[in-house]
């Protein structure tokens, strides 16, 4: 693989890899929620994936775009509810009104990456602080950001930062009072623990980086 971008079936696999991922910590996505949530989060991440894999593998995409696009619609089809909306919104916000690209590189992807977490803002109404998937999301668009500024174009190193500005993330959501959900009502008690929607986000973040990682050293 190309380490500055790579094309829309090499963005497909990488997808199809998260995907396995998330669905292979559906029970360590279930023990985080159920310390202060309902314990569904598990559940339909491994659904809203398990979905969009499907998909994935069953058609050839011409642009990146339209990756992107299968990936959040099959999460709102599927997940249902406030969840499968915001994670969706991660795949479809970032892909709104962009111009047709069959490569993604490190500019384009802080770009849809950051264009996501305004829309999810937007549409959750959540911030920086409230114990959500904004928690690691909004650290790793940042480190994503970063690196454009700084000129990386490698895409593995990029996604290094990102996965670990997301993983700080999670540690820092432990000491947030959550402001949504059913942890809301908990107050100080949710303290200590960490939020499952940003435990997602940076599985999904950790994810690309291995997925990257391996195929760098393949070639």
């Amino acid at each position: 693989m190309d380490k500055k971008s790579m094309n829309t079936q090499k963005l497909k696999e990488m997808f199809i890899y998260v995907g396995e991922q998330i669905i292979k910590n559906k029970p360590l996505l279930t023990k985080v929620d159920s310390a202060i949530g309902d314990g569904d989060h598990g559940i339909g991440m491994s659904v809203g994936f398990t979905e969009a894999k499907a998909n994935l593998e069953k058609q050839e995409f011409d642009t990146i775009n339209d990756v992107f696009k299968t990936i959040g619609m099959s999460m709102i089809s599927s997940m249902g509810g406030a969840s499968g909306v915001i994670f969706g919104t991660l795949f479809v916000g970032g892909i709104k009104k962009l111009d047709k690209a069959d490569t993604l590189d490190v500019a384009l992807m802080a770009s849809i990456f950051e264009k996501s977490l305004v829309a999810i803002k937007e549409r959750g109404k959540a911030n920086l602080g409230d114990k959500t998937m904004i928690d690691s999301l909004d650290p790793a668009v940042e480190g994503l950001k970063t690196c454009v500024e700084n000129d990386e174009t490698d895409i593995l190193a990029t996604l290094k930062i990102a996965e670990q500005k997301a993983n700080e993330g999670v540690e820092k959501s432990k000491e947030y009072v959550a402001k949504f959900g059913r942890a809301k009502s908990l107050g100080d008690r949710a303290i200590g623990h960490q939020d499952a929607g940003a435990t997602s986000i940076w599985i999904i973040f950790r994810s690309m980086r291995e997925w990257v990682e391996e195929s760098v050293s393949n070639e």
